[in-house]
């Protein structure tokens, strides 16, 4: 009999029933570490109390009218984010790959209005992940998720990540934006050279193109700054936002400038539920802790310290490891062995790490993670890595 649930997903066996700060506690009562906060998105920890108290005092009074009709946390929201940020403009989605769609359709629609019809190409890297709807697929250009779904969609080129060379051959006056995560995180926490995001921001402005980054995974707080393009020292024209900007709340964005948004108009994009009452009282919650005080420091401060103990527990295992690699709190550890295994033991001693490409194993804790908590994930990672290492040893 075919399952009442889509068979899509190679789920473990395990169901997590409860959460409370940095820890998820099981169906059976087990207590673990979690340095994967749902893939980024539980990036203020569990049951965290400010996201709660929004949540709940909204819940109370509105969930949903549509967008027919204004929406004040939408105003506020927005106001925050463009004071922050490069943008001058925001739409709220359900989730990133909706932010996806809504770049790609606003990229296209700039050169329309401006009397370039015929520039509708997007131009992607290899490596990259920016969802899992049409465009979006088509997009990251992976062979494994496009296949059985047609024919590619026009207008979608890809290039090998970091070729300058190969870029410049393929756009021309068909180009309309590139568009690139300023750190891979499905393809395997894989750094850009900075010096390769800036010649693509000076390609696109010499040329009109729209630079769009992806900061789905990287945004609000995720490398130590609240979007990673402030690292870098350029801004692009559109950013993609999702995962921690709701703290676990079903929540996207797309921030833009006003000349990229130009095309924009009335009608020409909607969304039902995007930016209910709900979810724009978690979003407006969410922000505010990130823009605290002392957070972003934090942050860093953490992150500096599991870098440091990384680049000493690869060094110690050196047929395990190949390398650690990342930026703030997003990073990954390249496997000399199966990442698999490793993920596998790691959740048998208690500790959440993910999968991601290039055989790397991913680690995300909420940005809320304390010095104690980073201390308890080292001890558990070494301990795994101790264990397989034995393992092997033993199977010599």
């Amino acid at each position: 009999m075919f399952p009442a649930l889509l068979p899509t997903y190679n789920r473990t066996d395990v169901a997590f029933v409860r959460g409370e700060g940095s820890y998820l506690f099981a169906e059976d009562g087990k207590r673990y570490l979690d340095f994967g906060a749902g893939i980024a998105v539980n990036a203020f920890g569990y049951a965290n109390p400010a996201l709660i108290k929004a949540l709940t005092e909204q819940a109370q009074l509105l969930w949903h009218t549509s967008n027919l009709y204004r929406v004040p946390g939408q105003e506020s929201l927005s106001q925050k984010l463009v004071a922050s940020t490069f943008a001058d403009t925001v739409f709220f989605t359900n989730s990133g790959t909706e932010a996806i769609e809504l770049a790609i359709k606003m990229a296209r629609r700039h050169h329309f209005v401006n009397g370039q019809p015929d520039r509708f190409h997007i131009v992607s890297f290899e490596g990259a992940f920016h969802g899992r709807t049409m465009a979006a697929i088509n997009a990251g250009g992976n062979e494994k998720y496009l296949e059985g779904f047609g024919p590619r969609m026009a207008g979608f080129d890809q290039v090998p990540l970091g070729d300058l060379d190969a870029l410049k051959k393929i756009v021309g006056p068909h180009t309309a934006a590139l568009i690139i995560e300023p750190l891979q995180g499905e393809g395997g926490v894989r750094p850009v050279a900075p010096e390769f995001l800036r010649a693509l921001r000076k390609l696109c402005d010499d040329t009109g193109m729209l630079l769009i980054f992806d900061e789905i995974q990287t945004g609000v707080g995720r490398t130590g700054k609240l979007f990673a393009y402030e690292w870098l020292g350029l801004e692009p024209d559109i950013m993609t936002v999702a995962k921690g900007i709701g703290g676990g709340f079903p929540l996207g964005a797309v921030l833009a400038t006003a000349e990229a948004a130009d095309g924009m108009t009335v009608g020409t994009h909607g969304t039902t539920y995007g930016g209910n009452p709900l979810a724009m009282a978690v979003g407006n919650a969410a922000i505010d802790l990130a823009l605290a005080p002392g957070f972003l420091d934090h942050v860093n401060k953490v992150a500096n310290y599991l870098h440091q103990q990384l680049g000493a527990l690869v060094a110690g295992h050196p047929d395990l490891f190949e390398g650690v690699r990342g930026q703030g709190l997003m990073i990954g550890l390249k496997m000399k062995t199966p990442s698999a295994e490793f993920l596998a033991a790691a959740r048998a001693n208690g500790l959440i790490v993910l999968p991601a490409g290039d055989n790397v194993v991913r680690l995300l804790p909420p940005l809320t993670l304390s010095e104690d908590e980073a201390r308890e994930g080292m001890e558990l990672l070494s301990k795994t890595a101790s264990q397989l290492d034995a393992q092997k040893a033993a199977a010599q």
